[in-house]
């Protein structure tokens, strides 16, 4: 059995993220996400998740290609999972080309996916925040809505 790693936030999933994952699980038979807990993402990252930690681990959880979620608690744990989870293949995002070329002396196959181009979740916000900026929040409720045509 052919193993994968892949480590990421995971948060405002998307279908970049799907992609991804696909690709990921493409390459061997069985996909392990590690995705950064909360304290991680705060503390080393500098960055707040809007779902939590439990929260995107369910939505991995339902993902078909993804086996098994595992916390990534801190930079230096991805040396100590390719031998924990007998990793055959480590796979990344092309953003993050050559950075962890380093596992190779771990044994393992290291592959750098191209991203999908035209959505992230740094561009989601952007996007809400500008288009909030514009128009301001709906305030429309489902309260305010006739849903009855008549």
């Amino acid at each position: 059995m052919k193993r994968v790693i892949t480590y990421g936030t995971f948060d405002l999933l998307h279908y970049g993220h799907i992609n991804l994952l696909r690709r990921a699980k493409a390459l061997g038979d069985y996909l392990v996400v590690a995705i950064s807990t909360d304290e991680f993402n705060w503390n080393e990252k500098h960055k707040k998740t809007y779902f939590s930690y439990e929260q995107r681990k369910q939505l991995l959880e339902a993902i078909r290609y993804v086996d098994l979620v595992i916390p990534e608690e801190n930079w230096q744990q991805k040396k100590t999972d390719m031998h924990e989870y007998h990793i055959d293949t480590f796979v990344m995002g092309d953003d993050w080309k050559d950075k962890f070329d380093f596992l190779k002396d771990e044994g393992v196959e290291v592959v750098y996916l191209p991203r999908t181009p035209e959505i992230s979740s740094s561009k989601m916000k952007k996007d809400l925040y500008d288009a909030n900026a514009v128009d301001g929040e709906s305030k429309a409720s489902h309260d305010d809505i006739d849903t009855n045509p008549q």
